[in-house]
């Protein structure tokens, strides 16, 4: 099994910046992708960055160069680098892993709100 804990959402006006992390733990070497997802209200839920065991990185394009992800893997964390950000980036943000058997696992959400 592999826990993932969210933190860094908050309220930003237009423009700014906020960093997101992710903690994991449990069997972490099992993983094969770590990505960050995220859903605002009555849409559905979407790949915003994912990372892969090799370090590959693929960034949706409605954040291509405004978002960054990357991984700490001594503190276990991944880090989702919010910059420039817009009222239509703001929706729950999810930490997700994918294990090599196939197995997913999601944290719980952390909100981000960007004011206009």
């Amino acid at each position: 099994q592999v826990q993932l804990v969210e933190s860094g959402g908050g309220l930003v006006e237009a423009g700014g910046s906020l960093r997101l992390s992710c903690a994991y733990s449990g069997a972490y070497w099992t993983i094969k992708t770590l990505d960050w997802f995220r859903q605002a209200p009555g849409s559905q839920r979407d790949l915003v960055a994912g990372l892969t065991r090799g370090g590959h990185a693929n960034i949706a394009d409605s954040v291509k160069g405004r978002f960054t992800i990357s991984k700490d893997s001594d503190k276990l964390t991944l880090y989702l680098q919010m910059n420039d950000l817009q009222p239509e980036d703001t929706a729950v943000y999810y930490c997700h892993a994918e294990l090599l058997k196939g197995t997913e696992y999601w944290g719980q959400g952390t909100q981000v709100t960007v004011s206009s």
